[in-house]
């Protein structure tokens, strides 16, 4: 699903959406709701209304991949509702997956040394 060196944008689609909608219906919003294509690459996080559930999906070059988590306690931190995407970096994908606040997860960017030494 999310492999080391991937470098396509991993997105929250920030609005719920019903989660009874399948890898196909998903597939569907992001091509006419968030205008982007589902078979690029692109990782969606969708979200439940309650917030305690996601669905992930991610075309992997041969299929649709779609993963469907429930946190037995608690909620995921979502960013604020509205309409369109958010862009995630790797490390806070993986903190929102593991049910922690995302929003704490800040990439150091370290600028490459001028010579080698």
């Amino acid at each position: 699903m999310i492999v080391a060196g991937q470098r396509l944008p991993i997105l929250i689609a920030t609005r719920p959406v019903d989660f009874r909608c399948g890898h196909r219906a998903l597939a569907l919003i992001i091509q006419t709701e968030l205008k982007l294509d589902p078979h690029s690459g692109v990782t969606v996080v969708f979200r439940s209304k309650r917030g305690d559930r996601l669905k992930i999906l991610v075309w992997d070059g041969t299929g649709l991949v779609l993963v469907y988590k429930v946190l037995e306690q608690g909620s995921f931190a979502w960013p604020k509702v509205k309409d369109g995407t958010m862009r995630l970096s790797r490390a806070q994908f993986e903190a929102l997956f593991e049910g922690l606040d995302w929003r704490r997860v800040m990439a150091q960017r370290v600028p490459p040394p001028a010579a080698a030494g």
